[in-house]
């Protein structure tokens, strides 16, 4: 989602190929055979990370700095703590989030404990968009869009819990993104990619 998100706000049009994990494409893994998706290749490299494609297709076209390169003074300053943030929820939030998810579907004992060990990340991002209009300023960034994915999990485990949650500053964050003709356009659903069939390009038009 998040790869898509970047692809989509740098502008690139790319060949969209839609796959189920439970039956990889030979051509998927011979391309990376980590066999994970999202996977970009491009006519010089492979890539087969989220955020590294997030970042490559911001390096094609950041017309919206959302690298937020444009403040001279502060970039490195804010790049850095940037890619902190990212780094914080890509490792040590998404291992909370899972045990949360898997608290709800099994019914397990400890779903509380699991829900507030998300919060003490949850809270941060409250912080934060109590400042500005987005977890970095005022202007949209790439911790915003890298984010987005997670917090969207999140809010759908206990929709109620979250709905009355003291997170109104995440809520409407959140509300912009999925009420977006963008995120209509990310999550738009493309047949399964198949040898020899027509290309399926997703672009930004």
């Amino acid at each position: 989602m998040r790869a898509r998100l970047a692809i989509f706000k740098a502008k690139q049009k790319v060949n969209l190929r839609d796959v189920i994990l439970s039956n990889k494409p030979i051509e998927m893994l011979k391309a990376s055979p980590k066999g994970t998706v999202p996977i970009l290749v491009t006519q010089h490299e492979v890539i087969d990370e989220s955020l590294d494609i997030m970042l490559w297709a911001f390096e094609q076209d950041d017309t919206n700095d959302l690298l937020h390169k444009d403040n001279k003074q502060h970039s490195i300053k804010v790049h850095t703590d940037m890619m902190e943030l990212i780094a914080k929820f890509d490792v040590e939030f998404k291992l909370c989030l899972e045990n949360y998810k898997c608290a709800k579907r099994y019914h397990e004992s400890n779903i509380i404990e699991c829900r507030q060990a998300c919060e003490k990340y949850i809270e941060q991002l409250e912080r934060r968009l109590n400042k500005h209009q987005f977890l970095m300023s005022n202007n949209e960034s790439l911790a915003d869009i890298a984010l987005l994915p997670f917090i969207r999990q999140f809010a759908r485990i206990e929709r109620q819990w979250y709905l009355n949650s003291p997170y109104p500053k995440l809520r409407n964050w959140l509300n912009n993104y999925l009420q977006s003709s963008m995120f209509t356009k990310v999550m738009a659903k493309y047949p399964l990619w198949k040898v020899n069939q027509p290309d399926v390009v997703f672009n930004y038009e």
